[in-house]
C-alpha cells in the first residue's frame, strides 16, 4: 500500500469496542484504514466511511498511528509478533494497544516494537460499547512523556485520557479496575440474592443500596439497566471480564502480592462461564447466582 496523509490510523480489532472507537476517528477527521479477520466488521467500518485492508500488514503501512484493539494478550502478540507487520511499521510510528492485554507482556512487546523502529503505548478503556460510542471512555494510558504527548489528540475523540505511568502501567491499572468491579458485581448478585430469597423486592435492595454505604458500579449502573429489567445486555462479555480478572490475579502472583478474595472471585466467575457458556454477557453473572439460590 502506499503511504497515506497525515493523521493516518490503521485500526486492527473491528468488534464491538474497535467498531465504535473506529468511528469516532472517523468522525473526527481521521484516515482510518481497518483490518478483522471478520468480513461483517470490515464492511461496516467502511460504511461508516473508513477503508478496509487485506491484512493487519496492509492496514499498518503508511499508518502515523496503529490502534489495537484485541481480545487477548496472545492476539496482541501475535500480530505484533508477525514479521509483516513489524516490517510494515514506519519508523517513528506509534503502536497504541488500547486491549486489555497483561502487563508483563506489553513491557516485553514494546521492546519489540522498539527494535522495529516505532513506539509502543499501552491506553486500555473502561466505559463498554455505551462509552465508546458516546466518546465518553476513561483510557489510562502508559508510556513516555513524549509518546503519550504524541497521542492526546488522537485519543480525545474516543475519551479522557490519563497517563499513569511507564508502559504496561496502563493495562496494569485497566485489570485491577475489571478485578475490582467483577467482585463488585458478584457480591452485590449474592447480596441481591439474598434479599429476594427473604422477600424483598430486588429494585427496593438496590434503590435503598444506593442511598447507602454499600453503593457501587453495579448497584448504580449494572443492576438498574441490565439485570432488573432482565436484559442482560451490557454488551461486555462474562469471559472478557473473567479474563481481566484472571490478568490482575496473576499480575499479583507475579510479583508477590496475596489476593485470596480475588482469587476467589475468578473461581465463582468461571464455574458461572462453565455453566453460562463463552456467550454470556457479563450480566448474567446475577441470573446465575439468583438460579443457584435454594428455597429454606
Amino acid at each position: 500500500m502506499t503511504a497515506r496523509a497525515a493523521s493516518s490510523v490503521a485500526f486492527i480489532g473491528l468488534g464491538n469496542m474497535g467498531a465504535q472507537m473506529s468511528g469516532r476517528l472517523i468522525a473526527a477527521g481521521y484516515d482510518v484504514v481497518g483490518f478483522d479477520p471478520t468480513e461483517a466488521a470490515r464492511e461496516a467500518l467502511v460504511a461508516a466511511g473508513g477503508s478496509a485492508a487485506a491484512s493487519a500488514s496492509d492496514a499498518v503501512s503508511g499508518a502515523d498511528f496503529v490502534v489495537l484493539m484485541l481480545p487477548s494478550s496472545r492476539v496482541v502478540e501475535k500480530v505484533l509478533g508477525d514479521t509483516a507487520v513489524l516490517s510494515a511499521l514506519g519508523a517513528g510510528t506509534t503502536v497504541v494497544d488500547m486491549s486489555s492485554s497483561e502487563p508483563l507482556s506489553t513491557v516485553e512487546l514494546a521492546k519489540v516494537v522498539d527494535k522495529a523502529g516505532a513506539v509502543l503505548v499501552d491506553a486500555p478503556v473502561s466505559g463498554g460499547v455505551a462509552g465508546a460510542a458516546a466518546g465518553s471512555l476513561t483510557i489510562m494510558v502508559g508510556g513516555s512523556d513524549e509518546s503519550v504527548s504524541r497521542i492526546k489528540d488522537l485519543l480525545a475523540p474516543m475519551g479522557t485520557m490519563t497517563h499513569v505511568g511507564d508502559v504496561g502501567c496502563g493495562h496494569a491499572l485497566k485489570s485491577i479496575n475489571n478485578l475490582m468491579a467483577a467482585v463488585g458485581l458478584l457480591v452485590t448478585s449474592e447480596g441481591v440474592a439474598i434479599g429476594k430469597q427473604f422477600g424483598l423486592d430486588p429494585a427496593l435492595v438496590v434503590s435503598m443500596v444506593n442511598a447507602s454505604s454499600g453503593q457501587n458500579a453495579a448497584t448504580d449502573v449494572k443492576f438498574p439497566r441490565f439485570v432488573i429489567p432482565e436484559t442482560y445486555n451490557s454488551g461486555f462479555a462474562l469471559e472478557l471480564m473473567l479474563k481481566d480478572m484472571r490478568i490482575a490475579t496473576t499480575l499479583a502472583s507475579q510479583i508477590g502480592v496475596a489476593t485470596p478474595l480475588g482469587e476467589r472471585a475468578v473461581e465463582v466467575w468461571a464455574s458461572a462461564h462453565d455453566d453460562l457458556g463463552p456467550g454470556a454477557d457479563q450480566t448474567e453473572i446475577a441470573r446465575w447466582t439468583f438460579g443457584n439460590s435454594k428455597a429454606p
